[in-house]
């Protein structure tokens, strides 16, 4: 009897440490992508300026900035729990800034512009926060998907519906190519 009883309570207790192991790793998983969101939405904010000072030098260029504020658009729409979308309207807004950045090497006056050269640097570092957030989320959901999967912990995350999380990949093979050198 005693041992029948000890057995149902330890069972029990491997199921709350695993349960709350479990709520954890979600919640790692959630303050990741709060991170992503909050750079994400920093990079958002800068582009109306960038836009505003590289129009003054390149009136001409009107479809690369409805291009950039389109999809600047588009990513702030996509809903909030949507990585996946996310993650594809953000690489397709950072294709259209690659843009808007070679654009500006063709106009001398506009490099040398201070406040172009300050939101340039600002930008360029975000994008350096953008990436350790990702790489912070895509860490988290590594560890939640793992607890998610591994046996005996895939028994208790199906009873309490924990699911995998997707992580915040480039979805645009283009991004992953080695660039071309010529000298």
């Amino acid at each position: 009897m005693f041992t029948a009883l000890a057995i149902v309570a330890l069972v029990a207790l491997y199921v709350v440490f695993t349960y709350n192991g479990l709520v954890k790793a979600r919640q790692m998983k959630e303050e990741a992508w709060s991170g992503i969101d909050v750079q994400l939405k920093r990079r958002a904010d800068l582009i109306p300026n960038l836009i505003e000072t590289v129009k003054g030098y390149a009136a001409h260029e009107k479809s690369t900035f409805e291009e950039v504020v389109s999809l600047r658009n588009q990513a702030q729409a996509v809903p909030a729990g949507d990585v996946e979308g996310r993650a594809k309207a953000e690489g397709l807004l950072g294709q259209a800034l690659g843009k808007l950045f070679a654009l500006a090497e063709a106009y001398p006056d506009l490099k040398a512009n201070q406040n172009f050269v300050e939101l340039q640097r600002s930008l360029e570092t975000l994008e350096s926060e953008i990436q350790m957030s990702r790489r912070y989320y895509n860490g988290a959901a590594r560890d939640l998907n793992v607890k998610v999967e591994s046996f005996p912990s895939n028994l208790i995350a199906g009873q309490f519906g924990f699911a995998k999380a997707p992580y915040f990949e480039i979805t645009n093979e283009a991004d992953r190519a080695v660039p071309t050198v010529k000298f």
